[in-house]
């Protein structure tokens, strides 16, 4: 067999594992990886910051349902893609991290840029592995990538010692791997998916509750036979956008802290609910112990862990969704549950999702809608984090799944625009937009360099209302107005030339992301006026180059519907004046 150093074993074990891309920096410690990536077939992506690197291969990973790659050298650089790491664990998204370490001879030693990324990361992965021994490297990443890939995805790190990577033996890739302490199952208990039909089968006001899990293994379409079959109305969770169609009646849209009043109320009028791939986080629930008392909870998980931990359930059943659904489908009877159906239909029409559209206001739902309408909800959105998250959530119609991409369990602000990077390289011929706030935008902009270099058309449309918006939403519900450093903007002092301190006057007092895009070499365009909201948005689509659209938004303009936190779901707010 032919000899090769482990940097080249790395470089041929990815190949092996069909990877197209990866993304990150070089540094001291991974320099042998990058002189063996020189010249082979792996296409590396050179990012500007190694968080960003990590969230290019989430978005690639959620886009594609391959599993993204990043790629790190020690100590800073390893620590840079924590939060990346952290993001994709809690959204149970199939991604390898590969860092560079300091020698094994001086591992503990506090050497130059030494971290112990693996113990740092182990809260954060769903597994990770040192690699001390170059014999061990090619089974290790073969083991990496079924493990981030199988079962309950999740990031899976391995970090490479340098004297592991300039080490030599004979690169040798296992055909298969089995790991006597990890056995998924697919297959669900058939005694208990015949108690789950029974139940759903008497039930009069039954809800799918799904999330991120049936996009992970595919499942959308049998929830959509279900449901239609079984009369069952479907609501969402942030990560389960485009799941389900979004304008049949059977759709009750997202659930919970910001989801639709219609999704609140039936799941807290429902006499049965199913849990899909879903693990009842508390932006879904409201006050645990309030969630959908009258019903009886089915959980359908992959992940045994995830059933009962945080509200009780009746029928667990530990499988693959999709596996799991196309049994039941088979014994599920045909109801229409007009009467149920007729409930949720007064109350989708009692407090409908709305903002005012007869004012001349530029609101930021009015954007997203246009954006809905103009890509007929076939364009990838990635989302950063805060109030225009929520708004994208709720009024961009993803037609299918793997077209809405944002954080939610860690909520990481930063995100959605390397992300929205790593989704355009994994689906090239896809339109991809990033929705970003102003605040959100500022933490990973330097990733337009990625964009240009490598003349990729990722959009983005800022709603720029000069604040942290959600953190200013909270200070003016629940704090008194006593906006503590949640401005952006400097507008209390301006020149002694200026006799008008609004914004559009002032411009100096805001980042200018227009003149910041076209230093990049992209176009940037400021919208200011409603009328002018259409034609930027077309103008935007039509080219085939990265466009900023600087999209100044009501400043004030907050989201509903809203759970406080602590409340239960029957408490939800619809309006500021509830």
């Amino acid at each position: 067999m032919e000899q090769k150093t482990g940097a080249q074993i790395l470089v041929e074990s990815l190949l092996k594992e069909n990877v197209e891309i990866a993304f990150g920096l070089p540094g001291g410690q991974t320099l042998p990886i990058f002189d063996a990536i020189h010249g082979s077939k792996l296409n590396f992506v050179l990012t500007r910051h190694e968080q960003a690197a990590s969230h290019m291969a989430d978005g690639y990973a959620r886009s594609t349902g391959k599993p993204g790659v990043c790629i790190a050298t020690s100590g800073p650089g390893a620590t840079n893609i924590v939060t990346g790491l952290a993001a994709a664990y809690m959204d149970s998204v199939p991604m390898v991290a590969i860092t560079g370490q300091v020698a094994t001879n001086v591992i503990g030693q506090d050497a130059f840029q030494e971290a112990d990324i693996t113990g740092i990361t182990r809260p954060v992965t769903k597994h990770n592995f040192l690699v001390k021994d170059v014999k061990d490297l090619a089974r290790t990443i073969k083991e990496a990538f079924y493990i981030a890939t199988t079962g309950r995805p999740g990031p899976v790190l391995v970090d490479i010692p340098i004297d592991v990577q300039r080490g030599i033996c004979e690169f040798i890739y296992p055909e298969k791997i089995e790991i006597r302490s990890y056995k998924p199952t697919y297959e669900g208990h058939s005694g208990q998916i015949k108690k789950a039909v029974d139940i759903i089968n008497n039930s009069e006001r039954p809800v799918f509750y799904i999330g991120a899990g049936v996009i992970a293994s595919n499942a959308e379409k049998e929830i959509i036979e279900i449901s239609k079959k079984a009369g069952i109305p479907v609501t969402n969770t942030l990560l389960a956008v485009g799941a389900y169609p979004p304008d049949t009646n059977l759709s009750l849209g997202m659930l919970g802290m910001h989801g639709t009043f219609c999704a609140n109320k039936a799941v807290q009028a429902a006499d049965v609910i199913i849990a899909v791939g879903a693990r009842f986080d508390d932006r879904c629930t409201g006050k645990v112990c309030d969630f959908a008392k009258k019903a009886e909870i089915i959980h359908i998980d992959i992940d045994p862990t995830a059933i009962s931990k945080v509200v009780d359930v009746d029928i667990p059943v530990v499988g693959d969704a999709k596996t799991v659904l196309k049994e039941m489908s088979a014994t599920i009877d045909k109801k229409e549950r007009k009467d149920w159906i007729k409930t949720i239909d007064g109350w989708k029409a009692e407090h409908p999702l709305s903002y005012d559209r007869n004012d001349d206001k530029l609101h930021p739902q009015y954007v997203i809608e246009k954006i809905s309408e103009l890509t007929k909800g076939e364009a990838i959105i990635a989302t950063e984090v805060g109030q225009h998250q929520m708004w994208s959530a709720q009024y961009y119609k993803a037609k299918y799944p793997r077209l809405f991409l944002s954080s939610g369990g860690l909520g990481a602000m930063g995100f959605g625009y390397p992300a929205g990077i790593g989704a355009k390289f994994g689906n090239p011929d896809k339109e991809v937009i990033v929705i970003a706030g102003d605040g959100s935008f500022q933490m990973n902009m330097q990733e337009m360099a990625v964009a240009i270099l490598n003349d990729i058309d990722v959009k983005v449309a800022i709603l720029n209302n000069q604040y942290l918006g959600n953190v200013r939403q909270w200070q003016e519900m629940f704090y008194g107005k006593r906006y503590s450093h949640s401005c952006l903007a400097k507008r209390k002092k301006c020149p002694k030339w200026c006799n008008t301190p609004s914004r559009d006057k002032c411009p100096v007092y805001v980042p200018d992301f227009v003149k910041w895009a076209e230093s990049y070499g992209a176009l940037g365009i400021r919208v200011t006026d409603k009328k002018d909201v259409v034609p930027a948005l077309k103008k935007m689509l039509e080219a085939k180059a990265s466009i900023v659209l600087d999209i100044w938004v009501e400043i004030e303009e907050n989201i509903f519907p809203m759970v406080p936190v602590g409340a239960s779901l029957d408490d939800i707010i619809t309006r500021m004046n509830g």
